[in-house]
């Protein structure tokens, strides 16, 4: 089992090294296709009150995985009080031509929540959707990535952008600071419910990404899970200003949490 585990990837990676070599321009040529394959799973997640204006108001990006009615974000997206008074709803929205189209919001409550790893599911109601497939295997430093989502909220629009990022570096999420003025609470409490490791991406992400996927550029496969508040709370609690790299949380602990 191991031996052809290992024949599969050494395959894989040899036919994709021969590929670069042979032709450098034909590595992301099948990009676009990937990119028009995996958007129809990405979904903006926020609430709906129909007294207020606007009715929608968008707090992050999910992606559908599964069985088609379970979506995937970050927790910290997840508001922890509804507006009784209001009718306010948690939503998943889906990307249409017709921005008042009813038909593309669906009701959606959450299913299960991690948030030492600041990862939740939600079920949404209606026909399946889409699902992206969860790779089974561990990024490397290096590996070419892409990643969808809602940058800026609905500034610019409620269309899914794509960007390419590399994996800069597998890091700790929380380190122990230079000094006691670089300790916050975060970090604190970080360190004493334990570190775990994260993705350092050298493309830049915006709040409205957080819990947007992270997918192989290859074969477009969920590798991790955008995230822009839960972990920069963190990594980046030491400088005075925040930098442009942006941090994912590994498919793995969302692996453990399906399970």
């Amino acid at each position: 089992m191991l031996l052809d585990r290992f024949w599969q990837k050494w395959r894989k990676a040899g036919a994709f090294l021969l590929l670069a070599l042979l032709f450098p321009g034909a590595v992301f040529s099948a990009l676009p296709e990937t990119i028009r394959r995996v958007k129809p799973s990405i979904v903006a997640i926020g609430t709906f009150d129909r007294t207020r204006s606007p009715a929608f108001i968008m707090r992050g990006t999910g992606f559908v995985l599964g069985d088609g009615n379970l979506v995937a974000t970050n927790a910290h997206v997840i508001p922890e009080l509804l507006s009784a008074t209001g009718g306010e709803s948690l939503v998943a929205r889906i990307p249409s031509a017709a921005e008042e189209d009813a038909t593309r919001q669906r009701q959606a409550r959450l299913f299960r929540v991690d948030r030492d790893r600041d990862l939740a599911l939600l079920r949404i109601e209606g026909p399946p959707l889409p699902a992206i497939s969860l790779s089974q295997e561990t990024a490397r430093e290096g590996q070419e990535t892409i990643f969808i989502g809602f940058p800026i909220g609905t500034v610019l629009g409620l269309s899914p952008v794509t960007h390419r990022a590399m994996i800069s570096a597998i890091t700790p999420i929380a380190l122990p600071g230079a000094t006691a003025r670089q300790l916050t609470e975060k970090v604190i409490r970080r360190l004493k419910s334990g570190t775990f490791n994260i993705y350092q991406l050298d493309g830049t992400a915006y709040p409205g990404n957080s819990g947007g996927p992270l997918l192989d550029a290859e074969s477009g496969e969920v590798i991790g899970i955008i995230n822009m508040v839960f972990v920069k709370g963190t990594k980046e609690a030491a400088l005075s200003q925040p930098s442009g790299i942006s941090f994912a949380i590994p498919v793995e602990h969302l692996r453990e949490l399906l399970r």
